[in-house]
């Protein structure tokens, strides 16, 4: 098996729905994503020959999805009004909308899905909401 990991971070603000303590509360984190990719054998042709894949294609992916999340209030679909999702857009926050409670395993998950979507062999993602606490998603 041969692997390959990088990482990106990202900046962004949520709040835990159905959640009491201080979590429910809007507050912002420096969420830290790292990422595997892995595959059996490396590529045998062409200009990533003896590669899993160009480093330059994997880190690019990774930051491209950290940075469209950069600086956004992520939110759980459902969980505020239309009317605050409404004036939030009137005074120019950037949102994200997502159909999961907005946690770090979660987050995991969502940047899984995402990278594969884009074709990469995803086999874990570790997601830090803090230098000391960090989910894992892995296949």
């Amino acid at each position: 098996m041969y692997a390959l990991q990088t990482e990106a971070s990202f900046d962004s603000a949520h709040f835990l729905t159905d959640y009491y303590g201080k979590c429910e509360n809007l507050h912002g984190h420096r969420w830290r994503i790292v990422v595997t990719i892995a595959q059996e054998s490396l590529q045998t042709d062409g200009t990533m020959k003896d590669m899993v894949l160009d480093f330059g294609v994997f880190k690019r992916t990774v930051r491209e999805l950290a940075d469209s999340l950069d600086h956004t209030f992520l939110i759980e679909e459902g969980s505020l009004k239309p009317a605050t999702l409404a004036a939030l857009e009137d005074e120019g926050f950037k949102l994200t909308i997502l159909p999961f409670r907005t946690t770090a395993e979660n987050l995991a998950r969502y940047v899984a899905e995402q990278l594969m979507a884009h074709g990469l062999p995803v086999v874990e993602v570790e997601c830090d909401e803090t230098p000391n606490n960090r989910a894992f998603w892995r296949a």
